[in-house]
């Protein structure tokens, strides 16, 4: 052969130089790589418990004589009662509900007390409504027991036509994180 004379490849020869390059390609400089490392964080608290320490009671409220309206009795959550108003006078043993709960120190708990309707013993047709006085939150300062005491208390609105007998209703008191 000539220097000026190319000679033409065969198939297999062709191939052969293919499979050549391509090692020389894959062989190469692998490509820059990049590592970014991230926190992972997991955090677990204590199911919530609740229990109830005392029930909500108003007391005794005996109605004046006449026609009236808009005669309020309450109870805040604090204990504070009022009773301020000369047709209704206001006897006996009163305290706001008050329950326990715990959990997680240091977590918030979110309290929902909605309104109790009160059934009248005596006769079922007869309610009273107990706008609820509940905190809206509390922080827990510790961890199970002892856990943390709450107040729950309440507001209802009497006339001169609210029938006699005992008024009873349950809360539906819930906590949650």
């Amino acid at each position: 052969m000539s220097e000026g004379n190319v000679v033409p490849l065969s198939v297999a020869s062709k191939m052969r130089l293919f499979v050549v390059l391509l090692g020389i390609c894959a062989s190469g400089s692998p490509a820059v790589a990049a590592t970014i490392n991230a926190t992972v964080n997991a955090g677990t608290v204590k199911p919530l418990t609740v229990a109830m320490v005392q029930s909500l009671n108003l007391g005794t409220i005996t109605l004046g004589p006449g026609n009236w309206t808009g005669v309020t009795i309450s109870l805040s959550r604090a204990g504070v009662f009022s009773c301020a108003n000369p047709n209704a006078t206001c006897s006996g043993a009163r305290q706001p509900a008050t329950y326990n709960v715990q959990g997680s120190n240091g977590q918030t708990v979110r309290i929902s007390a909605p309104n109790v309707t009160m059934v009248n013993q005596n006769d079922p047709a007869k309610t009273l409504t107990l706008v609820t006085d509940a905190p809206a939150t509390i922080l827990l300062t510790n961890s199970g027991q002892p856990g943390l005491n709450f107040s729950v208390g309440g507001s209802i609105a009497i006339n001169s036509t609210t029938a006699a007998g005992t008024y009873v209703g349950t809360f539906n008191v819930t906590c949650d994180y």
